[in-house]
């Protein structure tokens, strides 16, 4: 039996390893998965900053959007279970000259009990954070909304967009934007690429098994942490109408979804390299990716993520 607790272990274990601050914070230099998604959320987040002088951002990470909505003058609850991406996101809020507007604090989603009701205008959670908290993940949504006093915004794993990657091996490949990177996990696709081609065999039951349960890992991930390791975090992937459903369930009304990154998935890696290369290009294919990611007909296809936002409807929560 995999311990209630395990993901949280696993998540400090990951995201505390020295390097995730800096690597994290150039994913939009190097995966254009990473720029689509995160252009996305940008839109999202600068079209509803009406009313909204506090914010919440948990799983905040080094700050793409904690720093983004301080330089509007919002106060910012920077909240994150990783000491190396606080260190690092205050170190660009500081550069950034945004530093006062933030509140840098180290926690994990599991526990908001520090937090009261609607201490917050904005709740905002983005890149998965969420779906890395099973088998928790109903509970930590009900209180981010518990917290939250006017809007919330999230990004959980998607599993209709999850689910073809048990049939593609190099699904990350296409998306890689400077293949110079340093990055060692950009290294190490490019270096085996052919391999994880040839040593490919689909597997009819682990596609079955996602499409049922919804679980990215389990006992392997719990097994390997135990021995010290450090495992990718075990992840719960949402279908749409299940995470719209809980959202509900809290009170939250005028619920939109979207899917970032459908439309760039369909496309050959070498000609979105090319758009993207080009300034022009580049601005007008997030703006086409932005309304063709907003359709309700394909939120569930996004690249990894599948997006949601709603108003707070100050009735109980419960």
């Amino acid at each position: 039996m995999i311990p209630k607790d395990i993901s949280q272990k696993i998540s400090q274990r990951l995201w505390n390893q020295p390097d995730k601050g800096e690597l994290e914070s150039h994913r939009e230099e190097t995966f254009i998965d990473d720029i689509i998604q995160k252009n996305h959320i940008e839109r999202e987040l600068l079209t509803s900053l009406d009313g909204i002088e506090t914010v919440f951002d948990g799983g905040a990470g080094c700050g793409r959007f904690s720093i983004l909505l301080a330089k509007r003058g919002c106060q910012v609850t920077h909240f994150d279970i990783s000491r190396p991406m606080l260190d690092k996101a205050r170190e660009l809020a500081r550069a950034a000259g945004v530093e006062r507007n933030i509140t840098f604090v180290q926690g994990a989603l599991e526990d908001l009990s520090a937090y009261s009701d609607r201490a917050f205008d904005l709740v905002m959670s983005f890149d998965a954070p969420i779906s890395y908290t099973w088998p928790n993940q109903e509970t930590v949504i009900g209180e981010l909304i518990r917290i939250a006093g006017k809007k919330v915004m999230f990004s959980v794993s998607s599993r209709l967009g999850y689910l073809p990657y048990l049939a593609n091996p190099i699904q990350k490949n296409p998306f890689i934007l400077d293949t110079d990177s340093s990055d060692p996990w950009v290294q190490q696709l490019l270096a085996g690429r052919q391999n994880a081609i040839d040593s490919f065999v689909l597997n009819k039951h682990a596609v079955e098994n996602l499409w049922e349960n919804g679980l990215m890992g389990g006992e392997a991930e719990a097994a390997e942490y135990e021995k010290g390791g450090t495992p990718w975090c075990i992840t719960y992937t949402f279908m749409p109408d299940e995470l719209q459903a809980l959202l509900e369930k809290q009170g939250v009304q005028n619920i939109q979804m979207a899917g970032p990154g459908a439309y760039a998935r369909t496309i050959p890696g070498e000609i979105l390299a090319k758009i993207m290369q080009e300034p022009q290009s580049r601005k007008d294919f997030l703006e086409i990716c932005y309304k063709f990611d907003s359709s309700p007909y394909v939120c569930g296809m996004g690249k990894d993520n599948l997006f949601i936002k709603g108003d707070i409807a100050g009735l109980p929560v419960g």
